[in-house]
């Protein structure tokens, strides 16, 4: 019965705010953050910590903390508002550094691999490579309510994002090995490791693990491993391609992982910068957090 309640209510959500003009869906959901932010202690001082690793200044970390979570809720806000017929009206409006990248590796043949913080819209990042021939496939939670599961995978879809649910992990890795044998681009969030059993990095000055699947598939099948991040840029989007993280020659396959996503680390740290407050992450990401 609950599950069936939360879809309906997802719904019903998507169907209002559908009926929105974006920038009135945009603003909407930026209000509905700010409520988040002042109702939900947990997840405003979880923003804030994570802004204070970013920032320093604890001020400014608590102001930033707040506009994390304020656009949070435009990004569901953009969820729940983007239709297919929408998409092309998005594409226009997003600007893209780094376009080159992709090209060059679209005609090289082997597929590439995203690896993209929780920024922005990360969504919004899929059209670009799109239009340009480039498919797209990214790895989804299955979730316990398998009507939402649906509607994440149909949501996604419009964005041109084919999804693969992580059912488990050797199917998974077959799926997105396939993908890149077909020229795909396989799109990974790669700042949180789930199940904490990754490489151990230095992350923002502290040690915590993050998934090994990005720096494994670049080596195991010539793929090159691009940062990505997709920002807010006023009404519109902006998405940045970061040139490819290199594979250390003479190295043991584990420690080429560890040395590519250690500098995998790195880059997704300049481009949190670039916008500290569209990093979406209000979980415990490090050991201290806990």
């Amino acid at each position: 019965m609950k599950q069936t309640l939360a879809y309906l209510g997802l719904r019903a959500g998507v169907g209002l705010v559908g009926l929105l003009p974006g920038p009135v869906a945009r603003a909407l959901g930026k209000a509905a953050g700010f409520v988040w932010y002042i109702f939900d202690g947990g997840r405003r001082r979880m923003a804030t910590r994570h802004m204070m690793r970013v920032l320093v200044d604890r001020s400014q970390a608590r102001r930033a903390g707040r506009l994390v979570l304020m656009s949070y809720g435009r990004y569901w806000a953009e969820a729940l508002w983007a239709r297919k017929r929408r998409v092309p009206m998005m594409l226009a409006n997003t600007e893209v550094e780094g376009l080159e990248l992709i090209l060059q590796a679209r005609d090289a043949g082997k597929g590439m691999i995203y690896a993209l913080p929780h920024m922005g819209n990360w969504e919004a990042a899929a059209p670009v490579a799109g239009s340009e021939g480039v498919p797209v496939v990214a790895v989804a939670e299955n979730l316990p309510n398998k009507r939402i599961t649906d509607w994440f995978t149909r949501m996604r879809a419009a964005f041109g994002i084919e999804i693969v649910l992580a059912t488990g992990r050797a199917e998974v890795m077959r799926r997105l090995e396939a993908a890149l044998r077909a020229n795909k681009a396989v799109a990974l969030l790669s700042d949180r490791d789930l199940r904490g059993r990754g490489v151990q990095v230095t992350f923002f000055g502290e040690v915590t693990t993050l998934p090994p699947g990005p720096a494994t598939l670049a080596i195991k099948m010539g793929a090159p491993l691009f940062p990505v991040a997709c920002y807010f840029n006023g009404s519109g989007h902006r998405v940045v391609v970061r040139p490819a993280i290199p594979v250390p020659e003479g190295l043991s396959r584990t420690e080429q992982v560890r040395q590519m996503t250690e500098a995998l680390a790195q880059e997704m740290e300049d481009l949190i910068r670039r916008a500290p407050h569209q990093w979406h992450l209000v979980v415990p990401n490090w050991p201290s957090d806990r």
